[in-house]
C-alpha cells in the first residue's frame, strides 16, 4: 500500500460506536490520476450499518441532553484539529479524488468552516414565546433535535460535504452515520479519528465505509432502520428519487442536495474581462466537477465572438493539466474513466449536430481529460440537455433577455446560476427569474458557509449552511402551559 499521509491520519476501518471496526472483506482505494491502489477499506455491510444505527440511536439520549455550549465547545475544538491538520488532510483528498492540492487545501478551509460556523450558531437555537389567546395559558415553541441522522456524501468534495452536513446535526443535537462515497473513503475516516481526538463521544460521530456492490444493501439499512430519523444526500438526482423511495415508509425527515445544470449568461452590458474570469472559476474549478459548476454557457449577440476568444485565451493561460500533486496543476483528472467517456460523448454529439471544437475536445490517457471550448453549441445538443461534470465549455448565441431567461429555466433542475451585466433593472429582473435556488450576481463563484446552499425543482430539497442549516436537524414542538392564574 502506498500513500503520501501521515500514520495517524490514514484509517481504513469502519468507525462505529467510538471503536475502529473491520469487516468481513475490503474493497480497494484508487487514486484516479493513475488507477494505482492507495489503501484497502473496510467493506462494511448491512450488519455494520445497524451497529452504526443502534450505536447513533444509543449515543443520542445523552447527546441531546448536552447544553449548547458543551457542543459548541466539542464542534469547536474539531475545527480547531481539521486547521492544524490541514495539508495532511487536502494530501488525503488529492490522493483519492485527483483534486490539485491548492484546490484541496481551499476544500479544507471551507470544510472546517462549516465547523467552526455550526459550533457558533449550537448556541443561536431559539424558541418562541407566543402571546396567548387565553389569559390562563402560555404558549411556547421549543426546537428540539430530530434524532439519528443518516449523512450520506459524494467523492467530489470528500470532507466540506461531511462537516455541512455533520457540523449543523451535530450542533443541533443529533447523533449521526456517515456513509461517505466509495471513490473517497478516506477523507470521512480521518474526520473520525479527528472527532474522537477532539472528544466528540463515542456513537455520536458514525462512519460506514462500503464499496459500490454494498452500497444498495447498506444504504437501504440507512434510510429505512425506524431508529433513523433524518435523511440528509448530495449526490444525483436518480439517486435521491431512490431515497425519497426509501424514507417514505417511515416518513423520515429529509434534506436532498442533488444534480445541477447551471446556466452562466453573459448580457452585452456585461463587463467581458470579468465575464471570462468568472466563467473560468465557475467552470474549471475540480475539473468541472462540481454541482454548480456552469455547464450551459449563453452569450449575447453583441458580444460573443469577443467572449469565445477572450475565454480561448484564458484556458490557454492559465489551464495545466496533471497530477494534483503537482505544483503547476489546476486540472486534474475525472474520477474515473466512465466520467470522461461522458464528456467524450457530449463533445461527439454536439459536433454532429454542428458545433466547433475551439480547444481541446480529446481524451487523454486514463481520466484525463484536455479542458475544451465549443462554439455554435445549439440546445439540442446533449451537453446542453444534462449535467456533463467535466470540464466542457459549450457557449451557445442567444439575442434577447427573454430568450436567455427562456433557455436557462428550460430545465427540470435548479441549483445555481450565474449571469453577467451592468444594467441594474436587468439584473434584478433576471436574478428574480431564474429558476434556481443560488444566482451569482457577476460572480462565479457562490459558495461560502454564511450562505444558504440548496436548489429548487428536481435540484432537491432543504438548505445547508448559513443561519437555516441548523433547521434541517430540528423538529418544533408546542407547549401549551395552562391552568394559570395570573
Amino acid at each position: 500500500m502506498t500513500t503520501v499521509l501521515s500514520a495517524p491520519l490514514l484509517r481504513t476501518q469502519g468507525y462505529v460506536d467510538g471503536r475502529w471496526v473491520s469487516a468481513a472483506s475490503v474493497f480497494p482505494v484508487l487514486d484516479p490520476a493513475t488507477g494505482q491502489e492507495i489503501a484497502r477499506v473496510s467493506d462494511c455491510g448491512p450488519a455494520e450499518a445497524k451497529q452504526a444505527v443502534d450505536a447513533a440511536y444509543k449515543a443520542f439520549q445523552s447527546w441531546k441532553q448536552y447544553t449548547a455550549k458543551e457542543r459548541s465547545v466539542l464542534l469547536r475544538k474539531w475545527f480547531e484539529l481539521l486547521t492544524l491538520h490541514r495539508d495532511d488532510l487536502a494530501k488525503l483528498i488529492t490522493l483519492e479524488s485527483g483534486k490539485p492540492m491548492r484546490e484541496s487545501l481551499g476544500e479544507m478551509a471551507y470544510s472546517a468552516s462549516f465547523l467552526e460556523w455550526f459550533s457558533e450558531e449550537a448556541r443561536r437555537v431559539y424558541g418562541d414565546i407566543v402571546p396567548s389567546p387565553a389569559k390562563d395559558r402560555k404558549i411556547f415553541l421549543l426546537k428540539q433535535p430530530v434524532g439519528v441522522s443518516t449523512i450520506i456524501t459524494p467523492w467530489n468534495f470528500p470532507s466540506a460535504m461531511i462537516t455541512r452536513k455533520v457540523g449543523a446535526a451535530l450542533a443541533a443535537g443529533c447523533t449521526v452515520v456517515v456513509k461517505p462515497a466509495e471513490d473517497t473513503p478516506l477523507s470521512a475516516l480521518a474526520l473520525a479519528e479527528l472527532a474522537e481526538q477532539a472528544g466528540i463521544p463515542g456513537g455520536v460521530f458514525n462512519v460506514v465505509p462500503c464499496s459500490r456492490e454494498k452500497t444498495p444493501s447498506v444504504g437501504a439499512v440507512l434510510c429505512t432502520d425506524p431508529l433513523v430519523a433524518k435523511i440528509s444526500f448530495t449526490g444525483s438526482t436518480a439517486t435521491g428519487k431512490v431515497l425519497l423511495k426509501l424514507a417514505a415508509d417511515t416518513v423520515k425527515k429529509t434534506s436532498m442536495e442533488l444534480g445541477g445544470h447551471a446556466p452562466f449568461i453573459v448580457f452585452d452590458s456585461a463587463d467581458v474581462d470579468k465575464a471570462v474570469a468568472g466563467a473560468m472559476v465557475s467552470k474549471f474549478r475540480n475539473s468541472g466537477q462540481t454541482c454548480v459548476c456552469s455547464n450551459r454557457f449563453l452569450v449575447q449577440s453583441g458580444i460573443y465572438d469577443r467572449f469565445v476568444e477572450k475565454l480561448g485565451q484564458a484556458m490557454d493561460a492559465e489551464l495545466h493539466v496533471g497530477h494534483g500533486s503537482e505544483p503547476d496543476t489546476t486540472q486534474g483528472p475525472l474520477i474515473n474513466t466512465r466520467a470522461a467517456e461522458k464528456v467524450v460523448q457530449q463533445i461527439s454529439d454536439a459536433v454532429s449536430l454542428g458545433a466547433k471544437v475551439l480547444k481541446g475536445g480529446k481524451r487523454l490517457h486514463g481520466s484525463f481529460m484536455e479542458p475544451t471550448l465549443m462554439r455554435d453549441v445549439t440546445t439540442d445538443m446533449l451537453c446542453t440537455k444534462e449535467e456533463t461534470f467535466g470540464p466542457l465549455v459549450p457557449v451557445i448565441r442567444f439575442n434577447t433577455e427573454e430568450e436567455a431567461v427562456a433557455v436557462a429555466n428550460a430545465s427540470d433542475v435548479g441549483l445555481a446560476g450565474y449571469f453577467y451585466s451592468q444594467d441594474v433593472s436587468q439584473i434584478w429582473r433576471v436574478a428574480e427569474a431564474l429558476e434556481v435556488g443560488m444566482v451569482g450576481v457577476n460572480e462565479g463563484m457562490l459558495s461560502t458557509v454564511e450562505a444558504s446552499f440548496g436548489g429548487i425543482k428536481q435540484s432537491g430539497l432543504g438548505r445547508e449552511g448559513s443561519k437555516y442549516g441548523v433547521d434541517e436537524y430540528l423538529e418544533v414542538k408546542y407547549m401549551c402551559f395552562g391552568g394559570l392564574r395570573l
